[in-house]
């Protein structure tokens, strides 16, 4: 709690009958992984990493356009590695300034971006597997595509997406604790 000095506080308002006055609310403390902390800042860079390694895996491999699920799957690490790094950079900056990211309206763009994209990319690398085992075990065609690739881009997709639910439940914890 700030002190009176600083922030000058009110008495709190003297109430009749059952209800229990508990004192000013305190604010939650900031946990490493939120935003405006290093561990927020490191699940960003790894976010940022993992879904960037998907991408260039899967571009790498000439033959996934053919398939619907590997277009979307580039699509949403596309995009995750956009929010992932507009993110970091706004770790860095509220690093840099030591500015705590706690306004009301940045944590819930922060919930709801973070919610979005992991969402995606979630689905993408779903059907991407799905995709993968289909060509792998009952298509046996393993042989004429590049099935180690889309295995690695996928996995790397779903690490992605690990690393990004943390991001986003803290984001929105922080969002219900206000």
């Amino acid at each position: 709690m700030s002190r009176p000095s600083v922030h000058p506080v009110e008495a709190p308002p003297v109430t009749n009958g059952g209800a229990q006055n508990y004192g000013p609310r305190v604010r939650m403390k900031d946990v490493q992984g939120m935003p405006g902390t290093r561990g927020g800042l490191v699940l960003r860079l790894c976010q940022l990493a993992f879904a960037a390694i998907s991408l260039c895996v899967m571009a790498t491999t000439g033959d996934f356009p053919s398939v619907t699920a590997f277009r979307y799957l580039v699509a949403a690490v596309s995009l995750q590695c956009l929010w992932s790094m507009s993110m970091a950079l706004v770790d860095i900056y509220a690093l840099l300034v030591k500015r705590s990211l706690r306004n009301c309206r940045v944590v819930s763009l922060f919930t709801i971006g973070d919610g979005i994209t992991s969402t995606l990319t979630f689905a993408a690398a779903s059907a991407s597997a799905g995709i993968t085992v289909l060509i792998g075990n009952d298509l046996n065609r393993c042989a004429v595509n590049h099935c180690a690739r889309f295995e690695s881009a996928t996995a790397m997709a779903f690490i992605s997406w690990f690393v990004a639910s943390p991001s986003f439940l803290f984001n929105f914890w922080s969002l219900a604790s206000q």
